[in-house]
Parts: structure tokens; C-alpha cells; sequence
């Protein structure tokens, strides 16, 4: 299974794009792993939050393929626990699913058309993070998922 992380504009906080890159870097170790961005809408002033949408919906159809498992990681989907988390990856692994793409919407979500092209939602939490931040929080619990599928320490019950 490869897994895309599919954001919507660059990560501009130095110390968000750090933590980021570390685990990338960890994650190598487990799954092939693809953090792909797309970039923002330009001149935005001139634009509704439905037209906004609608534009970043195009360019996240384009990166998607009939064949991939979407889940946007959107605050009304299903929330797991760490542990849980790991054992939704490791069903997708034995239900032979080649490619899981997770997508990060933009400041204002999605599309309606990108919510019917999913196959689910994810939320990390009932509080609202800043797109920006989340990009962190779930490479993050990506890589502490893996850790725990593998019963590494970087889990603590």
C-alpha cells in the first residue's frame, strides 16, 4: 500500500515544515509515503468561499484517481484513537487497498464534490486546527500508527 498526503498550498511556518520533515523521515522506514501539495487559488479577495472551493476541488480531482481510497481529514468525520487509527491502516493493508490518499483541504474546506468522491472523513480532534497545523498532527499520528503496528515503544498505554 502507498500512502499521499494531499494538502492544499505550501506549509509556511519554519517550525511546522521541521516537524513535518521529521517524520517523513520516519515514516520512510514503514510505508511508501508521498506528500503531494497543490498550490493555492491566487487572487482569493476576488473570489466567494464557494467559488474558492470550487477551484481547489478541481485541482484535487486531477491528483486523484478512480482507483484511490480518499479520506478527507475534515472536523465532522470519524475520530480515532491512536490505537484505533492504526488498526483502520491495517485493514486497508489486508483489504489490499493500493493507494490511501488523506487530503487537507484549504481554509474553508471542501467542495461538495470532493465530499462525494470520498470514501470517508477523518477528524484528529473536536477542536479546529489550522490546516496548516493539522499537516504536523497527522504525519505525526501516521507515523505513531505504524510504530504501534510494528509494537515499537513510541506508544505509551
Amino acid at each position: 500500500m502507498k500512502i499521499t498526503l494531499l494538502v492544499v498550498g505550501k506549509t509556511e511556518d519554519k517550525y511546522l515544515i521541521e516537524g513535518i520533515e521529521k517524520y517523513l523521515n520516519r515514516l520512510k522506514h514503514y510505508i511508501g509515503f508521498n506528500l503531494l501539495v497543490i498550490p493555492e487559488i491566487k487572487n482569493t479577495k476576488n473570489l466567494s468561499e464557494a467559488q474558492q472551493k470550487s477551484k481547489e476541488a478541481e485541482l484535487i480531482h486531477k491528483q486523484i484517481s478512480n482507483l484511490d481510497t480518499v479520506i478527507l481529514m475534515d472536523e465532522k468525520g470519524k475520530k480515532y484513537t491512536s490505537v484505533a487509527f492504526s488498526n483502520y491502516l491495517n485493514k486497508q493493508m489486508i483489504g489490499s487497498v493500493q493507494h490511501l490518499v488523506f487530503v487537507i483541504g484549504g481554509p474553508y474546506g471542501f467542495d461538495d464534490s470532493v465530499y462525494k468522491r470520498a470514501n470517508g472523513s477523518m477528524s484528529l480532534s473536536d477542536m479546529t486546527f489550522s490546516h496548516q497545523m493539522v499537516r504536523l498532527f497527522f504525519v505525526e499520528q501516521l507515523y505513531r500508527a505504524f510504530s504501534i503496528l510494528k509494537g515499537e515503544p513510541y506508544h505509551h498505554e
